[in-house]
């Protein structure tokens, strides 16, 4: 059975995450006050998370030290979301098929995405 607006925020409450609901049905989770909020929107099938991180840094020297970091990351740090580049912003993103969405996935894929947002922001970010 596929998951609900209404099963997506009951799992929010649940893993007691801070969060708001945009009129469009889109959620914003806190992350914390220095933190960009996780943005969770239902495309059905998915469930799509997403975070901006920044705008990629002017120069080609500059981009690819980015690019070459963000790969390093995505292969050494994470497991359920990956960084992207959509136009000239770095994103980190995860989606979650709503046909089998449950409290544990969702709540690992948060996780995931807390802990690239405690330790990687700023190291990506000084390489601007």
């Amino acid at each position: 059975m596929s998951r609900t607006q209404q099963d997506v925020e009951a799992y929010l409450s649940r893993l007691e995450r801070n969060f708001e609901m945009l009129e469009d049905g889109t959620f914003l989770v806190s992350t914390g006050s220095s933190a960009p909020p996780i943005v969770i929107r239902l495309a059905p099938p998915v469930a799509v998370l997403r975070v901006d991180i920044g705008r990629l840094p002017n120069g080609a020297e500059a981009e690819a030290r980015v690019y070459k970091r963000l790969l390093e990351l995505n292969a050494r740090d994470l497991i359920h979301a990956s960084y992207g580049i959509a136009g000239d912003v770095i994103e980190l993103s995860a989606a979650l098929e709503l046909d089998n969405l449950d409290l544990n996935e969702l709540e690992a894929v948060l996780a995931d995405i807390d802990l690239a947002l405690a330790t990687h922001v700023s190291e990506i970010r000084s390489l601007f």
